[in-house]
């Protein structure tokens, strides 16, 4: 299978039923692929929304995952990845806000870039959020980019496209999610940023306040820089 798309969902059952049939309309675009949602702990209706798009034939080859307790989006993600059938992934958050039809154009950037499979990473150009949000994000991302000099202006960007088997290298803690740019570079896989569309979300809110996505912010880029700066890598590799 060439693509798997990965949504770690919580508390989203307003929205998957939307989100769900833009998926279909954008598979059309796309080769041969999979969607696999992961229910992080929801304790709404969130997975029985997702069964029923399943059985109403919305998206007949959807795989719904479930954690048994809420563990963080990082986690979520890393548990589809590690299920997915496909060498490409695609994440999407399930809140409404990602346009599923930006996937197609993420894929033909990453199989027509020249050497190395890359990292795409979709750039959200005009922020749907609150003007607090917003600025927030745009703080964190140049802190990250000046500490981490990863090239991409927006690091935690939900639209990701990148191989498997890139992503299985990396060490799993949560808020992974937010430097893949910084973590795959070191891995040497290049980066493409790609403009999407962003759109206000669907229904409900997010899950973080400004506040808290801060102070772990810190904490984690902290953690990266250590990281990165631990991790000791070949070159290349010689088998006499």
């Amino acid at each position: 299978m060439v693509l798997s798309i990965v949504a770690a969902v919580l508390n989203e059952a307003e929205n998957i039923g939307p989100v769900c049939a833009e998926m279909a309309q954008a598979a059309a675009r796309l080769p041969a692929c999979e969607f696999i949602f992961v229910d992080d702990g929801s304790t709404d209706g969130t997975v029985d929304a997702l069964l029923a798009a399943r059985q109403a034939g919305v998206l007949p080859n959807l795989r719904v995952l479930s954690h048994d307790r809420r563990l963080g989006k990082s986690a979520a993600l890393r548990t589809g990845i590690e299920a997915a059938r496909g060498r490409w992934i695609a994440t999407i958050d399930g809140d409404g806000q990602d346009d599923p039809m930006e996937i197609a154009a993420m894929l033909d950037a990453a199989q027509q870039a020249p050497g190395r499979p890359p990292l795409v990473v979709g750039v959200r150009l005009r922020r749907q959020d609150r003007l607090s949000r917003v600025v927030a994000t745009r703080l964190a991302n140049g802190l990250r980019r000046r500490l981490l000099r990863d090239g991409c202006p927006d690091t935690g960007a939900p639209m990701k496209l990148f191989q498997r088997a890139d992503f299985l290298r990396l060490p799993q803690f949560e808020g992974l999610h937010r430097f893949l740019p910084a973590l795959m570079g070191h891995y040497g896989v290049p980066l493409v940023c790609l403009p999407v569309r962003h759109r206000s979300r669907l229904h409900g809110h997010s899950k973080y306040t400004n506040l808290n996505r801060a102070l772990v912010g810190i904490r984690d880029l902290m953690g990266v820089m250590w990281l990165n700066n631990r991790t000791r890598l070949p070159r290349r590799v010689t088998e006499r």
